[in-house]
């Protein structure tokens, strides 16, 4: 058995009973009754929340590479705060590529020419389920903008890569779905550069 081995198999947790604590629109709260392996029970909740697409427009010019962030008041830490374009479609079944060109031009009137598929992470698992697909926006083109009404103060801001990163290191981009995403982006793009 080789190392870490162990960790990729733990034992299996069973589903007692589950009950809906609350609904709206964008998520569900359950509390799950379960039962370990040790048979020892407990309680677990956990927020459904569906699939969510997130976009790293990326516009490659004669003066250098540029991303577009945005910027909007985010309630549950009461600070308006800087993170790439993201979000869900609730009750759609579009797939992620339409949700992410969706999002994209919803948020910021960008269209995309190419749109890469980078990987798909779990967002904050230990208590959500909600998947995030990443995706790489070439080729941009600007247009209208068609926000939802929960986003009427988003503005768009326009960064130099090396701009950017600096704002992950120093704290005014906190949003850890863009500083993964990122992450993501660096190392797929320099394994194309082999």
């Amino acid at each position: 058995m080789g190392i870490g081995e162990e960790s990729l198999s733990p034992p299996e947790i069973k589903t007692i009973g589950s009950r809906e604590i609350y609904r709206n629109k964008w998520m569900r709260v359950r509390e799950d009754v379960i039962e370990r392996a040790n048979g020892e029970r407990g309680i677990y909740g956990v927020v459904d929340k569906e699939p969510s697409c997130l976009v790293i427009p990326l516009e490659t010019t004669a003066e250098g590479e540029f991303l577009y962030l945005v910027s909007q008041f985010r309630y549950t830490v009461r600070k308006r705060l800087m993170e790439f374009p993201q979000g869900t479609w609730e009750g759609s079944d579009a797939g992620p590529d339409t949700v992410a060109r969706g999002e994209l031009r919803e948020e910021t009137g960008l269209h995309a020419d190419r749109m890469t598929h980078l990987a798909s992470l779990q967002i904050a698992y230990g208590a959500l389920n909600q998947a995030q697909h990443i995706f790489l926006a070439e080729g941009l083109t600007q247009g209208e903008h068609d926000r939802d009404a929960e986003e009427t103060d988003l503005e768009v801001h326009r960064v130099s890569v090396a701009e950017f990163e600096a704002m992950l290191l120093d704290g005014t981009i906190v949003d850890n779905c863009s500083a993964a995403a990122w992450g993501v982006y660096r190392v797929w793009r320099e394994r194309r550069a082999r």
